[in-house]
């Protein structure tokens, strides 16, 4: 198969680059920046010395004069701004292109959340709906079947994994408070400098409290309206979620034990831990880790899980998706072997 790489200047660009170097089932990748990129013509080791004489490719110009020269591909990915994945996702689909869209922009249902949230005026409606949402251990055939998967964010990754095998067991009190702290290290915010992220500037602190773009992502896809407090922290990558519900009078700890094993004990790559797992366990690995408690008394389940953001929360879940959509098992050529 053949694939490109729209962004693979980025952390999660450059993720993709050295997973799809290691899937036996690509034939061909190109790997492109936008038009005006200061990295257009340059190495890809260049930027990321690690990867040479691994990846020594060239980082193209993206252009639709590029893509009318290119068109025989099989997916692309965008690891890009959220309104330049919007612009360009349809030219991709046009031409019997899948899209991975690692961005924003096909991730919330409504159309008018996008300029509340994400600061555009989305202008494609149809593909919106078209879009499935990439979480792959939950909805696998639907991304199976899929013409373009919105791949989720990190936060909403660790948080939904979290949340779902208790909201979709109806587990929870409906009205219930629902509370997601996250933390993340300083990669999410992107490659691009800036003082807000500099490690001398940077201690632990919340930002976005109460109106966060993954707020609604969040409460969308887990059926129940949450309270994120997102907090960003001075270390390179990881994240962890914590998550807070109220229970049904009268579910056990049995009951939440079941619906988190029933969950997960046949997802290779979301492993139920024995304690309160650490961003050391999963950090540069496309592995999820879980663990819970449950007071019966107060009728409340405390959930972390810990990802590392630029994997699970980013390159190695879209990889997961493009297995699914590909007939292969979702976690190929993410593990050891290649499956």
């Amino acid at each position: 198969m053949k694939v490109a790489i729209v962004g693979a200047s980025g952390y999660a660009g450059a993720e993709l680059v050295e997973i799809l170097g290691q899937h036996d089932k690509i034939t061909d990748f190109q790997l492109l920046v936008s038009e005006h990129s200061e990295s257009a013509g340059l190495l890809f080791s260049d930027l990321y010395p690690r990867m040479q004489g691994v990846c020594d490719k060239a980082l193209q110009p993206f252009s639709k004069k590029w893509l009318a020269a290119n068109h025989n591909l099989d997916a692309v990915f965008f690891a890009t701004p959220h309104e330049y994945s919007q612009q360009w996702a349809n030219e991709f689909i046009e031409v019997g292109v899948k899209v991975f869209d690692l961005s924003g922009a096909f991730r919330l249902n409504e159309i008018t959340d996008y300029p509340k949230y994400y600061g555009f005026e989305h202008r494609h409606q149809q593909l919106l709906q078209d879009a499935v949402y990439g979480l792959a251990e939950w909805n696998s055939d639907a991304i199976a079947k899929a013409d373009i998967v919105a791949v989720p964010g990190c936060y909403p990754t660790a948080s939904l994994l979290a949340l779902k095998p208790i909201t979709s067991n109806g587990l929870n009190q409906a009205d219930g408070l629902v509370v997601v702290n996250g933390i993340s290290g300083v990669s999410g915010a992107g490659r691009k400098a800036s003082l807000a992220t500099s490690f001398n500037e940077l201690s632990l602190k919340a930002y976005n409290v109460l109106q966060h773009r993954h707020q609604p992502e969040i409460s969308q896809e887990c059926g129940q309206q949450v309270v994120f407090n997102p907090h960003i922290a001075p270390y390179k990558r990881g994240l962890l979620s914590t998550v807070t519900l109220q229970l049904k009078a009268g579910v056990t700890k049995q009951q939440v034990s079941t619906a988190f094993h029933n969950a997960y004990d046949n997802t290779p790559l979301v492993r139920i831990s024995n304690s309160w797992p650490q961003i050391d366990d999963v950090s540069h690995t496309a592995f999820a880790s879980l663990f819970w408690q449950v007071d019966e008394d107060k009728q409340v389940v405390v959930v972390s899980c810990a990802i590392d953001n630029l994997l699970k929360g980013a390159a190695s879940q879209a990889i997961q998706c493009f297995n699914l959509v590909n007939k292969l098992d979702s976690h190929y050529a993410l593990l050891t072997g290649k499956q």
